[in-house]
């Protein structure tokens, strides 16, 4: 198997290997001589060299994360964002893998579609540890100051991060098995697409129900002194919901789009994002600023759970 000759942008005007979507190009570093491995695509599916400082920063950073959240998920007990250290140890993972690109092979698949999946997943898993704080505030303020039941909530919102890790993890799998056969991505790319999409979706609904039982509980959380939890927790939301919105926009245009082919999108709309969200919730940790359970049935016993945190 032969690819282009080094240097070469297919996009300019190069004759693609067949086989090969290229209806946006394909890239090739001039730096890189292709080196034709059985698990190497003929061209740098990124469409940029990943830069090994980023990815190396990331893998760091997410590992000191990851590290603080477990101990604070074990200190405090909080079963219920357990799924945040999870998040995060796919994010180490994903990040491993672009190292690997960008050190090892850039045109090596198999380091591509790792840190595809486990970076475009991994926020599902942040996601639903969002999700579980929400119920606990509701537990601990009042059920009344909800448009929602918490365990509905709950339930719904865990339900349909299901579903989209579901989706996504089946799209991300056959953009590696397309990309591998060198076929056409475009049915795989939207699976993962519509993944994507469900997911803006719920987060959009729960920004909503969030918005208003702040607004309604507005005084318990300033009596409360939760002020700044609640600040760092919408401000988390907030970026976690731009890096899916983001994800969803770089998918829509496909492999070999604008957004997905410039490392300066990834790293301020993808990364970005979500390395400013963690530590938020590191600093004002829900375990300890809200309590350890979101099964308290009054106010009362999220009091006492409270007090139990901080002693």
């Amino acid at each position: 198997m032969s690819g282009p000759p080094p240097g070469v942008d297919i996009s300019s005007g190069g004759s693609p290997p067949p086989g090969v979507n290229t209806s946006r190009g394909g890239y090739v570093d001039p730096n890189w001589p292709f080196p034709g491995g059985p698990n190497d695509a003929p061209v740098i599916i990124y469409g940029y060299t990943p830069s090994f400082a980023l990815a190396l920063l990331a893998t760091i950073l997410f590992c000191l994360y990851f590290v603080a959240h477990l101990f604070q998920v074990v200190r405090y007990r909080t079963v219920y964002f357990c799924t945040f250290p999870i998040g995060l140890a796919f994010e180490i993972v994903g990040y491993i893998a672009r190292c690997l690109s960008a050190k090892v092979n850039p045109y090596n698949l198999i380091f591509f579609i790792l840190q595809y999946f486990f970076i475009v997943t991994a926020p599902v898993f942040l996601a639903a540890g969002i999700y579980a704080i929400l119920s606990a505030l509701i537990h601990r303020l009042g059920r009344e100051y909800s448009l929602l039941p918490p365990k509905w909530i709950l339930w719904f919102f865990i339900t349909s991060d299901v579903v989209a890790t579901i989706t996504q993890i089946t799209g991300a799998a056959l953009i590696g098995v397309k990309q591998k056969k060198r076929e056409d991505p475009t049915a795989a790319n939207n699976i993962l697409l519509g993944g994507l999409a469900y997911q803006v979706f719920a987060i959009g609904l729960f920004i909503i129900l969030s918005g208003v039982f702040i607004f309604r509980a507005r005084r318990q959380i300033k009596q409360a002194g939760l002020t700044l939890f609640i600040t760092a927790f919408s401000t988390a939301t907030l970026l976690i919901y731009l890096r899916t919105v983001f994800r969803l926009a770089e998918t829509a245009e496909g492999l070999g789009g604008d957004l997905s082919t410039k490392e300066v999108y990834f790293g301020t709309l993808e990364f970005l994002p979500v390395v400013l969200a963690v530590p938020l919730l590191n600093v004002w940790h829900p375990g300890r600023c809200v309590g350890r359970s979101i099964a308290s049935d009054s106010k009362e016993e999220a009091g006492i759970v409270e007090l139990e945190s901080r002693g």
